[in-house]
């Protein structure tokens, strides 16, 4: 059948990726592919198969994508939507009454939206939960990709938790190339290298991760690594200076390919306030790195069971995240069990879960 993924664009989040990931399978799986987006944007955009569609709505708002959506499901008719992220998960259902789409609805969210739009104001959250409670029945099949996000979503639509399925991120990839060239920033360093990746922005707290950092023995000779870009990046910068860590704390940008950091890496750290569900723990235990994570809401602690595979500390708790980072990279972690763990949430059994689901 024809497979139709829906997001805003292809910038370089987790979700983004997970459509490409999924996207890629689905091909291998005999099946057609169409991303449709928005507005064609985007820094992932040349990673997109050849084989896989992009249909480019033109619109830079999503009020402005309602009717082109409308339009598309009307002429092509794929046999399945995929919608991500609120508030396309509501209009996706909308477009495909209007559109007398005769395929299967499927909405996605991948964020505690609770949390995740919990500033914004009342009036903003009463509409949230409006739409929700109005669009999601309308839906085929509702997917969150943590248990604490179905939670969430059940509260906030006022729907059975029943009513949500639970679909994990397909974060490992079976691809860990553990021989990777080592990249050009870390080569030569002597010291144990501490890795994240995510977006720049306030949310991941990489503040807190750097002031933790400082906090560490000089005698480790410990390089931190922030794999990432976004609008924080000259807070950062700052604080790296105000510290006296310049050198010691690295801000290489984004990367497309993060496996070599990985492969390069002794310690991967989470320092989110919160996540959907946190792929790139995953990506670090496929490579066998422990991890260590504030237990935020709602991923990180489904991943680690609870700090079976890796360490939680409290949010924004400074010296907790250092004490954690420092006795990790003290003790001798059981890297056979973090890989494993990770074929948990492999690219094969999550693309498999969704076509038995589009199937059903």
């Amino acid at each position: 059948m024809k497979i139709a993924l829906l997001v805003p664009d292809l910038r370089g989040g987790g979700v983004e990726r997970v459509r490409l990931l999924l996207a890629r399978e689905f091909l291998a799986n005999g099946h057609d592919v169409d991303i449709v987006l928005l507005r064609k944007d985007g820094v992932l955009l040349d990673q997109v198969p050849d084989q896989v569609r992009i249909v480019d709505l033109g619109a830079e708002r999503f009020r402005q994508g309602f009717m082109p959506l409308v339009q598309y499901l009307r002429e092509q008719q794929p046999g399945a939507l995929i919608a991500s992220m609120w508030p396309l998960t509501v209009f996706a259902p909308i477009a495909a009454k209007l559109a007398r789409y005769k395929g299967r609805v499927i909405i996605s969210e991948h964020s505690p939206l609770s949390i995740a739009y919990g500033r914004h104001g009342r009036i903003h959250r009463a509409v949230m939960r409006a739409s929700q409670r109005m669009c999601y029945p309308l839906a085929d099949v509702r997917v969150a990709v943590s248990s604490g996000i179905a939670g969430d979503l059940a509260a906030l639509s006022c729907l059975p938790r029943e009513q949500f399925t639970v679909i994990h991120n397909p974060a490992a990839l079976g691809r860990a190339n553990f021989d990777a060239v080592c990249p050009e920033q870390l080569s030569g360093r002597t010291g144990p290298i501490i890795l994240t990746v995510g977006t720049l922005k306030p949310v991941k707290r990489h503040d807190v991760l750097i002031d933790a950092f400082s906090r560490l023995p000089d005698s480790l000779g410990a390089t931190l690594c922030i794999l990432g870009e976004g609008q924080m990046r000259e807070k950062l910068e700052q604080q790296i200076d105000r510290l006296g860590l310049q050198g010691k704390v690295l801000l290489p940008g984004f990367a497309a390919a993060p496996g070599p950091w990985y492969a390069h890496s002794d310690l991967f750290v989470l320092s989110s306030d919160y996540e959907g569900f946190g792929n790139v723990i995953v990506e670090a235990m496929e490579y066998g790195v422990p991890v260590v994570s504030t237990d935020c809401p709602v991923g990180p602690t489904e991943i680690l069971e609870g700090g079976r595979y890796g360490k939680l500390v409290s949010l924004g708790d400074v010296d907790a995240l250092s004490s954690g980072m420092l006795a990790s990279l003290r003790g001798e972690p059981d890297r056979e069990s973090l890989k494993r763990r990770a074929k948990y949430f492999s690219l094969d059994v999550i693309a498999r879960q969704y076509l038995d689901t589009i199937c059903r």
